[in-house]
């Protein structure tokens, strides 16, 4: 028998054995840039489902005159729903502020937009713990520290919305500033409307267009949120990009 061609490792005690190759441990690949910026979108998707499924749940409650918030104010039989389908939508606005991170490359307007949703999603792991009471509850003084936190958490999260925009606007040609600058002014208007109906919640007041000034507030910022993850997904086809590195 011949030994030619094989290595000393071959060689095992006992006469010539094939050597085992130690298999190597494959790596995880990392999350495509492209599905986290769908995440985006799905998740946009989810929040307009969650106010109308959830919505349906409570019989008394008007989309019109009533807040969002108030689907998952305590006591509401709406809150237990509302604070699970708000678990993926949290992680989804997580995943897509990422997304937007990594698409940004040496664009660092992109790159503060990025950073702004993400912290815009991580408030959404804090929201649940500092939910609001119902209107006849704070109209009875019942109140709570909840409720404080409740309405910081609130005024947080629109001032990172109008930061996202206005640093977005910065980010992607003229065309998508002058959508972000209209999406701006649209925001500010409706949230000074919600704005100026919000205390007569607490005095369990009528707020006859309430629902509707929060609602499309809401609906600019989500539709801002689509057209963003829509003009990134095609910009940097991580695929071709690997292959120019590979080639040099």
């Amino acid at each position: 028998m011949t030994t030619i061609g094989m290595r000393p490792g071959d060689i095992r005690p006992g006469g010539l054995q094939p050597a085992t190759r130690r298999a190597r441990p494959r790596r995880r690949a990392p999350v495509r840039r492209e599905t986290l910026l769908v995440c985006g979108i799905v998740s946009v998707l989810l929040y307009v489902v969650m106010n109308v499924v959830v919505a349906l749940q409570s019989p008394g409650y008007s989309a019109v005159s009533q807040t969002v918030s108030e689907l998952s104010a305590i006591g509401a039989p709406t809150r237990p729903l509302w604070v699970v389908l708000a678990l993926p939508y949290t992680i989804l606005v997580i995943g897509f502020g990422w997304g937007v991170w990594r698409s940004a490359r040496d664009r660092r307007a992109l790159r503060v937009t990025g950073a702004l949703l993400l912290a815009y999603g991580l408030l959404g792991v804090v929201r649940p713990f500092a939910p609001m009471h119902l209107r006849p509850v704070l109209a009875a003084g019942g109140g709570t520290a909840s409720d404080v936190a409740h309405i910081t958490l609130g005024c947080a999260t629109v001032a990172l919305m109008l930061l996202a925009i206005g640093f977005g606007a910065a980010a992607l040609g003229a065309r998508f500033r002058r959508y972000s600058i209209a999406t701006l002014v649209v925001v500010l208007v409706f949230g000074i409307l919600t704005g100026i109906d919000a205390p007569a919640v607490g005095a369990n007041r009528p707020t006859p267009w309430l629902g509707v000034w929060e609602r499309v507030d809401i609906a600019a910022f989500l539709a801002w949120t689509v057209v963003l993850a829509l003009m990134l997904i095609p910009r940097i086809p991580e695929t071709t990009s690997r292959r120019t590195v590979s080639k040099s």
